[in-house]
């Protein structure tokens, strides 16, 4: 609600219509997506969970262009998706910094790709720094770093791209717990900040209730929506969150899912044999 009690509409960023994705070769089709749809709001948090194989990095691929739609549409704001576009930055769960390049120039690469000006990039890569927590490390050079201060170089560089919208692959998968529930926090407290709309696929059910603004589950390949979850809680959250009967009601519901789907799959499998 704004101040004068009036509803606000909710612009949509992406929109995904009937969006259907097959991979053929001579022996083999596999149908990885079918018909898909899903529109997600301006600077949403939208994770996206479901079983090995199901389609999701398929489907994050397709958003930022990289693979092309069988059938369906996949659109940014009014513009359909043909291709990469700076409009766009993916983080992967590899650490993607160069190890050529300190830590302020791998943040502000693709400014410098874009022909910034030296000014622009140095206060963009000065605010980055900063919120990630690097500002002692900015010289640094990335074998100098711990695979999570090389993962929040990685998101500092995404912020800095000034993309409208964030693809994010299981970015915190490889690290330790303690690491990676630190990142989840000083995540959402950036995106809080610096608000982007974000598409993050996870395994974590913990990491995507905490993070998201909803959680999309999807089904066994052919990959289609499952079930969506919209937990509502606080904005201003810490990892006690995790410990509120709120928190456990939902992991409890989610992991329930994910239990059910795999009984499914394994009695399918057993009846096809």
């Amino acid at each position: 609600m704004n101040d004068t009690g009036t509803k606000q509409v909710a612009t949509t960023k992406i929109l995904i219509s009937d969006l259907t994705v097959r991979f053929s070769s001579e022996q083999t089709l596999v149908v990885a997506l079918d018909r898909i749809s899903l529109s997600v709001a301006e600077n949403e948090f939208v994770c996206v969970m479901g079983p090995s194989g199901c389609g999701k990095t398929t489907l994050l691929n397709t958003i930022a262009g990289i693979v092309q739609p069988t059938l369906g549409d996949v659109r940014i704001g009014d513009s359909p998706v043909r291709g990469p576009g700076p409009d766009r930055a993916m983080v992967f769960q590899e650490d993607a910094v160069f190890p050529w390049m300190t830590v302020e120039d791998n943040i502000g690469y693709s400014l410098r790709m874009r022909g910034r000006s030296r000014s622009e990039i140095e206060e963009v890569v000065s605010r980055y720094v900063s919120l990630v927590g690097l500002s002692d490390f900015r010289k640094a050079w990335p074998r100098q770093l711990s695979g999570g201060m090389k993962k929040r170089v990685d998101l500092a560089r995404g912020y800095a791209a000034e993309p409208e919208v964030l693809l994010m692959d299981e970015p915190f998968g490889a690290l330790d717990i303690m690491t990676k529930e630190r990142l989840q926090e000083e995540l959402y407290k950036l995106w809080l900040v610096a608000p982007r709309t974000v598409i993050f696929i996870t395994h974590d059910l913990e990491e995507a209730l905490f993070l998201g603004d909803r959680v999309i589950l999807m089904s066994p390949r052919p990959g289609r929506i499952d079930t969506e979850y919209q937990p509502h809680f606080p904005s201003q959250r810490d990892m006690s969150l995790k410990t509120t009967p709120e928190f456990v009601r939902f992991a409890k519901e989610l992991r329930a899912a994910l239990q059910a789907q795999q009984f499914r799959t394994n009695n399918k499998s057993a009846s096809s044999r």
